[in-house]
């Protein structure tokens, strides 16, 4: 149990993660496996990748970083199963983040098997453009925010970005709200949860009363959300829409991509919402006090769980995203905010998945 909202299913995984130390692949159905894959040099550790085995096919959800360890680590967890990467027909990423994909083309060389993302995910390969017009336009983003000059540097992406990000292959399969994965034996049904990404998915298994939430709802941290993606007008509310709809998976056990597993879905759903309510309201109260002018004014004067000054880099960069989605958000519930929120580069992967306050 961990506290009142949401009962722990799966007491060595919480035991693990308390003392900061990696699962082990384990059956959690018969036929579903998690299996966690190092996620390297994050406080997030490891994701949890899981194994769906059909009848002569099998799925992998959410592969991982890819790392010679997480390999290493992946294997093991399939040879624990009784398979190999060989084994592997359909990968699933619930979406495109490199602690979920990263690991996809390894695998895909290793087995043959096509990725598939949600039908709604925007991919670099949709918005290729001139390494210099990326920097350009992502640096002028945080110009637009009132990023101060001596700040710019560690917050806007490089030309090396770019290359990393537009080096990512298209997938071989899109996946619908509501579509069967097109695996044999198996009845797991997708589920499109935007918010996290524009086309975040989660996945339920009727048949084994399980629910795949990637990183649209865990188990203790609050998913980052984030205006990063042009196609994606307004996130946050999306990502509040995306919780009401959990009903779907309210008596069903929760697969996280992190942490442990856990029933109480709507519960914590309802908790995610009340504190993502709250951080807008705490964005109100820095507007209505009329110190701020920019979104880097109001991201500074928000709670945060280290304190402003303590943000550097890419943990930086994140905050003022998320500040903006709340701006954008508050626009569209039809607050004058005062503040304009542009964006200049059309769709940036966040690295982490997720900032506490």
């Amino acid at each position: 149990m961990e506290g009142i909202l949401i009962t722990v299913t799966a007491e060595e995984q919480f035991q693990a993660w308390k003392a900061k130390e990696l699962p082990a692949a384990e059956e959690v159905r018969p036929g579903v496996w998690s299996i966690p894959v190092p996620f390297i040099n994050n406080p997030m550790r490891y994701t949890l990748a899981y194994l769906l085995i059909g009848d002569g096919e099998a799925a992998l959800v959410d592969p991982g970083w890819d790392s010679d360890v997480g390999w290493e680590m992946l294997k093991a967890g399939l040879a624990t199963a009784g398979l190999t990467p060989a084994s592997i027909t359909a990968i699933v990423v619930t979406h495109f983040h490199p602690d979920h994909l990263g690991m996809a083309a390894r695998l895909r060389e290793a087995s043959g098997a096509w990725v598939a993302l949600g039908a709604d995910e925007p991919l670099p390969t949709h918005w290729r453009v001139d390494p210099t017009q990326f920097v350009e336009e992502d640096r002028a983003q945080f110009v637009a925010w009132g990023v101060p000059a001596q700040c710019l540097e560690e917050v806007s992406f490089q030309a090396d970005t770019w290359a990393q990000m537009t080096g990512v292959a298209e997938p071989q399969r899109r996946l619908a709200d509501g579509e069967l994965l097109p695996v044999a034996g198996l009845s797991v049904r997708v589920l499109a949860t935007p918010g996290h990404t524009p086309g975040h998915i989660c996945l339920i298994d009727e048949r084994n009363s399980l629910i795949l939430t990637g990183d649209h709802v865990l188990p203790r941290i609050t998913p980052h959300v984030s205006l990063e993606a042009a196609s994606h007008a307004n996130p946050l509310g999306d990502y509040l829409d995306s919780l009401e709809i959990m009903e779907a998976g309210a008596e069903m056990e929760v697969l996280p991509a992190h942490e442990y597993r856990f029933r109480g879905l709507l519960a914590r759903a309802a908790e995610l919402k009340e504190h993502t309510l709250e951080r807008s309201r705490e964005v109100i109260a820095v507007l209505e006090s009329g110190a701020a002018a920019s979104v880097w004014d109001v991201s500074k004067e928000l709670t945060w769980s280290r304190g402003f000054e303590s943000l550097r880099g890419f943990t930086l960069r994140l905050a003022l995203a998320e500040t903006a989605s709340h701006l954008v958000y508050l626009t569209e519930q039809g607050r004058n905010v005062g503040i304009s929120v542009s964006r200049g580069t059309p769709a940036t992967p966040n690295l982490l998945p997720t900032l506490s306050h």
